[in-house]
């Protein structure tokens, strides 16, 4: 039996943007559900946060999920179990008041919605759900991974040491020792794919921020028999960082007639190293701005604004959460850097869903 693994879908995800639920709705129809019809695939399994904002959802972007993922598990026959994540739940200690037992009661016969840590029998392989543990399901929790017979994990997990985004690790998690003798953990959460011996972070499957900017995103295959898991890459992006440097060899080539990449419905952001020529500078902007692109960034390097405490060549200006970082590094205290940098995570990530794209 092969399951299709998928997680942090987050609909409604930036105020409920038309540009965010037109790039959902392109994962969904182009890539998603054409490689589950072509390979026979029936049943996905949810790692949570199918919603975006905790507190509320407006009715256009339910319509809008309606209609590009719930119609279709019905038109194509195909059953989904789904564990509550963070962003599902409305109160942070408990997992009781969710959306997705509020918000899915007309597709329960195609939606199953897991809220307590669970066993369940796929042909022949028993996998153990954990929804998001919280103050009132720790203990629950914890006692259940310490008894339950099961040789696979999916849950929605904050486990220290792994990397909630490129180069931003979680410092204050849960430990990872309760999940050693597993051979596999499939876990939601964070954004960034990454593994660390029998644990894996699958990552969304879809570019949301910048952070997401040119790393790759998948959803994840996996098959009972032979307990093989296989990424399967969103080819559709939208985010493109591009770099101006007018200092290298066949500048004027490059920025003049060069080719451009495809940026037509993407969001795009220049990163200016050298800027000697203003003139090349601007036509190139004019040849990106002429592809039909969502919105048009530029970082330049505003080093006199940099403290005579910090070390500039430490400062980096690729990214705004980079450039943070970067200046956290730099700055002579004596104060925890990771813990500064979490911190400053959170509140962007937090900032960010209320930005209107």
């Amino acid at each position: 039996m092969k399951i299709a693994i998928i997680s942090d879908t987050h609909c409604g995800i930036r105020n409920s943007s038309d540009i965010m639920m037109k790039y959902q709705e392109r994962f969904y129809s182009e890539v998603f559900f054409p490689y589950l019809l072509e390979n026979g695939i029936t049943k996905i399994l949810h790692l949570g946060d199918y919603y975006d904002n905790r507190k509320f959802i407006n009715f256009k972007a339910l319509e809008h999920n309606r209609k590009i993922f719930l119609e279709k598990l019905r038109e194509y026959k195909i059953h989904m179990d789904i564990i509550p994540g963070n962003h599902d739940v409305f109160y942070k200690n408990t997992n009781d008041l969710n959306a997705l037992k509020e918000l899915l009661g007309h597709y329960m016969a195609e939606v199953r919605i897991i809220e307590k840590p669970t066993v369940v029998q796929y042909d022949n392989t028993n996998i153990a759900l954990v929804p998001w543990i919280n103050q009132e399901n720790e203990e629950e929790s914890y006692k259940f991974l310490q008894t339950c017979k099961a040789d696979i994990v999916g849950a929605h997990l904050e486990l220290e040491g792994f990397e909630m985004q490129a180069g931003i690790p979680c410092t204050d998690g849960m430990s990872t020792d309760l999940f050693k003798r597993f051979d596999m953990v499939l876990t939601g959460h964070f954004h960034s794919k990454s593994s660390k011996g029998n644990i894996h972070y699958l990552g969304c499957q879809m570019e949301f921020f910048w952070s997401d900017a040119h790393e790759p995103k998948y959803f994840h295959v996996l098959d009972t028999d032979t307990r093989e898991l296989t990424p399967v890459l969103n080819p559709i992006t939208l985010f493109q960082r591009l770099y101006y440097d007018d200092t290298v060899e066949k500048a004027e080539y490059k920025y003049r007639t060069g080719k451009l990449p495809d940026l037509t419905g993407k969001f795009v952001k220049v990163v200016v190293v050298n800027k000697s020529n203003p003139k090349l500078f601007d036509y190139w902007l004019d040849r990106i701005q002429s592809k039909q692109i969502h919105e048009l960034k530029i970082a330049e390097n505003f080093e006199e604004f940099v403290g005579a405490s910090v070390d500039d060549e430490k400062v980096s200006v690729e990214t705004t959460e980079e450039l943070l970082n970067s200046y956290i590094e730099a700055v002579d205290t004596p104060l925890e850097r990771d813990r500064i940098k979490q911190m400053i995570h959170e509140l962007m990530i937090e900032a960010q869903t209320l930005e209107i794209v």
